[in-house]
């Protein structure tokens, strides 16, 4: 994970919130990129992140978390690819595969449950770890 963190170093992302399932893979994963990026402070834990989590809570949850324009979220699957698919077509059953330590960017003008994001880009850990220097 920590030479994924670096080739997210190489995108030049950045995150003012870091929100994670309090499940320990996933915990793990935002504390190692909380720590390759020193910003432990932004780090949450969120039950609606669990992969039984409820897609319209965390949705509301980011929407009530001021001045937050980057989060990056830590969780499972199904749960993170139904969340994707939902913010992209309004629907939870698109054919997006997020790999474990995955990565992807979507973009939106005002986050709602339904269609209201695009995809920029979808990456693998593979290519993650391509990128890092």
């Amino acid at each position: 994970m920590w030479k994924i963190a670096d080739g997210m170093k190489a995108l030049d992302l950045k995150f003012d919130l870091i929100l994670s399932s309090p499940y320990v893979r996933a915990r793990q994963t935002a504390e190692i990129v909380a720590q390759a990026f020193n910003i432990r402070e932004t780090l949450k834990f969120s039950e609606t992140l669990q992969p039984d989590g409820d897609q319209s809570a965390m949705i509301e949850l980011l929407n009530r978390t001021e001045e937050v324009e980057n989060p990056l979220l830590a969780g499972h699957e199904p749960y993170l690819s139904a969340l994707i698919s939902m913010l992209i077509s309004g629907k939870s059953d698109s054919s997006v595969v997020m790999k474990k330590a995955g990565l992807c960017k979507l973009s939106a003008e005002s986050l709602k449950y339904g269609r209201c994001a695009s995809l920029r880009w979808l990456l693998t850990p593979k290519q993650m770890a391509l990128l890092a220097r």
